[in-house]
């Protein structure tokens, strides 16, 4: 078992296994066990590409195969950052199925992010585009491995430079199927064992790392699929990433794989792209989120598609006002699924054939009897019906703990394993209803910026004296992020000056402040503490100005 992971107690996991929650099964042996079934049956499309499940098994072992040549192994931690290909899913399954352990970045990522993942993870490789999204990898992984000893290959899908690793090899790699079957015959891990890594929100600071086993995640894209209707039909586009907990088991392409169903990889998150897919291909769901949807439910392009084999459009990372929900139904003829959770466990859904109320105002309910979930006060007491309090959870899927990080998880965790997920919520018997964040936290679309990560950045800035990040309304995000300066005496700061400062951090680009206030003073509490809640109101008021004066 890896050192720092921290496994369910015996007694919980006895009874999971006893409830069949748990079917001791890898992520492989799920994908197999549908191309033994159902070899021909469609699996993946890309562009032109269609590879049918038993093709899907074929690269992937060729895929394990090459990797373990170049020296990647049991328990081998693997930080990925590939953009949606038919190359991540090959890459992804190889992985697994050979016992290393991919941690999931996102494209968006940057140098401190990807340096603290190599580090906290102690990850031996990086597997990385040439170039994506207007952005070369190549350099920056470079950087990270001069500050990462541990870091002992990089893999590059594309033109590696010179140090790094072409990647397209061990996709393709020539090997007769006899030497396959030999090298790879006594090779399966443990289903008990971590199988992947996700990232936190970060509420905090920079993102803590989640193990996933094989058989918590197995049933987490299970009991997912089975809320979403999922079966050999079902056809899933894929525009958000698929290294996010959302897309990829919740229930997103291994949901999809579980039940025997197609992933349509899609090019671009464009109306004008996605619903002639939707019609070509005969697409049934969409993973999508607030600004997506917002998008597409103001653009002209869904009518004029046939949209008939649409079912169900997903959406996730920030809450869908009941409003738009009553519009994607009226307006594509299909479902719309709220999907509410975390990378560390806990899903909630909303049920396809959920009474209106429940439908279109709450945040589903969990996915598993055995979700146990309470809404505690601040002394840990619960709370009535309908009262708001934090929502704490325990699970056959929720982890009891973050990877080495036992400091955090005396404070996210409680002594009998429940889970702090931070959120404030109200309920009504299972069904969550979310109300905001109990920690700093700004939800821009979906991700998640620290305030506290973001503020000590900008306070390095050598005209800043005090600093105050909050959220600001926004229509299509939801929230965004207004940093609120008091500048040193005799200096100014401007907008621009401040985003180059933060641009030389080498952090996400969604995490860039998108407003700049500058002020005297902040409101402050008799102890000194600063009162962000009237902060917030001041941008309300003043973006509310602003809007009248342009009416």
């Amino acid at each position: 078992m890896l050192s720092g992971f921290i496994p369910w107690k015996s007694d919980l996991a006895k009874r999971y296994t006893a409830a069949g929650y748990w079917e001791d099964r890898t992520i492989a042996d799920m994908v197999y066990a549908v191309a033994e079934r159902m070899p021909d049956k469609v699996a993946l499309i890309e562009a032109e590409r269609r590879i049918s499940y038993a093709q899907l098994r074929q690269r992937v072992e060729r895929t394990a195969f090459g990797l373990l040549r170049a020296g990647i192994g049991n328990n081998d931690r693997v930080v990925m950052q590939l953009p949606n290909s038919l190359e991540f899913v090959f890459t992804y399954l190889a992985l697994t199925r050979i016992g290393a352990i991919p941690v999931m970045a996102l494209r968006s990522h940057r140098q401190t992010e990807i340096r603290h993942f190599v580090q906290s993870s102690g990850a031996v490789a990086y597997v990385i585009p040439d170039t994506a999204y207007r952005f070369d990898y190549r350099p920056m992984a470079e950087a990270v491995r001069r500050e990462c000893p541990g870091l002992r290959s990089v893999f590059v899908l594309g033109r590696p430079q010179p140090g790094q690793l072409p990647l397209r090899p061990l996709l393709d790699t020539a090997v007769s199927t006899l030497e396959l079957d030999t090298a790879l015959a006594g090779i399966r891990p443990d289903p008990a064992d971590v199988a992947t890594m996700l990232l936190s929100g970060g509420t905090t600071s920079v993102s803590k790392l989640i193990p996933r086993t094989h058989n918590d995640y197995v049933l987490n894209a299970r009991l997912c699929g089975q809320c979403a209707r999922f079966d050999a039909d079902t056809v899933l586009m894929a525009l958000l990433p698929l290294g996010h907990n959302y897309n990829l088991a919740s229930p997103g392409m291994l949901g999809v794989f579980y039940y025997g169903g197609t992933v349509l990889i899609a090019p671009s998150m464009d109306a004008e792209v996605v619903f002639p897919l939707v019609e070509q291909n005969r697409v049934t769901v969409i993973p999508a989120a607030v600004p997506l949807i917002t998008n597409w439910l103001n653009s002209p392009v869904p009518a004029t598609c046939d949209l008939s084999s649409l079912k169900v459009i997903q959406n996730g990372g920030a809450r869908l006002v009941p409003e738009l929900r009553q519009r994607i139904r009226a307006q594509f003829g299909c479902i719309p699924q709220e999907i509410y959770g975390t990378a560390e466990g806990l899903i909630n859904m909303t049920r396809l054939d959920d009474p209106d109320d429940l439908l279109l105002e709450s945040s589903g309910t969990p996915v598993c009897v055995d979700d146990e979930i309470k809404v505690v006060d601040d002394d840990g007491n619960e709370v009535p019906d309908g009262e708001t309090g934090e929502l704490l959870t325990r699970g056959p899927y929720t982890i009891q703990g973050y990877y080495n990080a036992d400091e955090k998880n005396s404070e996210a965790f409680t002594a009998d394993g429940f889970y702090r997920m931070g959120d404030i919520v109200r309920k009504r018997g299972r069904y969550i209803f979310t109300e905001g964040r109990k920690k700093d936290l700004i939800n821009r679309g979906g991700e998640k910026i620290s305030c506290e990560e973001i503020e000590n950045l900008i306070f390095k800035h050598p005209k800043v004296h005090q600093v105050s990040l909050v959220a600001m309304p926004d229509p299509v995000f939801g929230e965004k992020a207004c940093a609120f300066v008091v500048p040193r005496t005799g200096q100014t700061l401007g907008f621009d000056e401040l985003i180059d400062f933060l641009k030389q951090q080498n952090i996400a680009s969604f995490k860039l402040p998108e407003r700049l206030e500058i002020v005297d003073e902040f409101p402050a509490s008799n102890v000194g503490k600063i009162l962000k809640r009237q902060l917030r109101e001041m941008i309300v008021e003043k973006m509310a100005r602003e809007q009248s004066a342009v009416d």
